[in-house]
């Protein structure tokens, strides 16, 4: 049991909501994969990939225990593995997983794989490097791929996709249309020698909303699903997903001239009353946050972060707020005050929301 008070609440209607909306910018015809790496980007994969298993084609996880938790928990859903590692090769062969086949060197390790245990038209993708320059293969290794592919019949591609790198920043649309070209054209070679057509996917979510010529056959939505658009204006249209919210463990009276915390960072210039909140740099709190730079909610009113945030707490000042202990903390609860916490700790809401612990408990509402 997982008895931590803090606790991430995760709202399923709207994570459902902002799956609706990028539905209405698709094609009928198009697929959706949606993103639960990271743990459902720091809420609860299993619990989001339950919520979701019969409103979307696809999901994705970067690795291959994140799809075996997702099969365990009677996930049938295809699940595509987006960085799958030589070693892990039998468990996603194990687990119905399907492997992102994304260097020669993987390719052919599956491939001896699976001439020991005799597959046949096993779904596999291929992804392409068309600039993000991390993973994937290059336009000049098709050849090779399609001469292996029809040496074969033990694998089948499901579908080719690559990545954009910059598709939220409009300044870099011409870098992102380059893109788009690169991969129509190294799909035309795949759909020119096979004897079937792989389905297509480029797009993330900022793709979605800038580039809506290029949904091909699928799209892949991440932090969209969990309320971020690439924009302001786009994230307004969707709907908060992570609440994070803790209690008051205790309060206490500070004279002026005591301090607060490690380093003795605060120190008391007048009578203070603080508290003191189980949540520190162990759960995903930045220690940016420290030193009067982050606030929470408590009874409506902001209590503004005092000394060095710790391991397992952090202290604020309730001077002028009335409260108890055992009073709900909130640290975030919408949009806005998850992109303050992202900017005061110099990051980006990705990192805001997947950098939350395990220890901190889950509940999907």
């Amino acid at each position: 049991m997982n008895n931590h008070v803090t606790v991430l609440e995760i709202d399923g209607n709207a994570i459902l909501h902002n799956l609706n909306y990028f539905k209405k910018k698709l094609n009928p015809e198009t697929k959706i994969l949606a993103v639960v790496k990271a743990f459902g980007y720091g809420s609860d994969a299993v619990q989001i990939a339950k919520l979701l298993k019969n409103k979307v084609d696809y999901f994705a996880v970067a690795y291959t225990n994140e799809g075996i938790a997702l099969r365990e928990a009677d996930i049938k859903t295809p699940i595509l593995v987006l960085h799958p590692q030589i070693q892990n090769l039998q468990s996603i062969l194990d687990y119905k997983l399907e492997p992102n086949l994304y260097s020669f060197k993987l390719f052919k390790a599956f491939l001896k794989l699976a001439d020991n245990i005799t597959l046949k038209n096993y779904p596999i993708h291929i992804k392409f490097n068309t600039g993000l320059n991390r993973l994937g293969f290059s336009h000049k290794d098709i050849p090779k791929i399609i001469t292996t592919l029809k040496e074969t019949t033990q694998i089948k591609v499901q579908s080719l996709f690559s990545h954009l790198a910059a598709s939220e920043d409009l300044k870099e649309k011409d870098f992102t249309i380059n893109q788009i070209s690169n991969f129509k054209q190294a799909a035309q070679q795949f759909y020119k020698y096979l004897d079937y057509e792989p389905m297509l996917h480029l797009l993330n979510t900022s793709g979605v909303v800038n580039y809506p010529q290029a949904q091909f056959n699928m799209v892949r939505i991440g932090i969209g699903l969990y309320g971020f658009g690439n924009d302001e204006e786009e994230t307004n249209q969707l709907k908060n997903t992570h609440n994070l919210k803790s209690i008051i463990s205790q309060i206490h009276s500070i004279n002026p001239g005591e301090t607060v915390g490690y380093n003795r960072a605060f120190v008391a210039k007048q009578q203070t009353k603080t508290a003191t909140i189980p949540i520190g740099h162990a759960d995903g709190l930045s220690r940016k946050l420290g030193n009067k730079k982050g606030i929470v909610l408590i009874n409506n009113q902001k209590a503004t972060i005092i000394g060095n945030v710790c391991m397992d707490m952090i202290m604020v000042d309730i001077t002028k707020i009335e409260c108890v202990e055992g009073d709900e903390v909130i640290i975030f609860n919408n949009q806005e005050m998850i992109q303050n916490i992202s900017d005061t700790s110099e990051t980006i809401t990705y990192e805001t929301l997947t950098q939350i612990s395990h220890r901190v408990h889950k509940i999907l509402k």
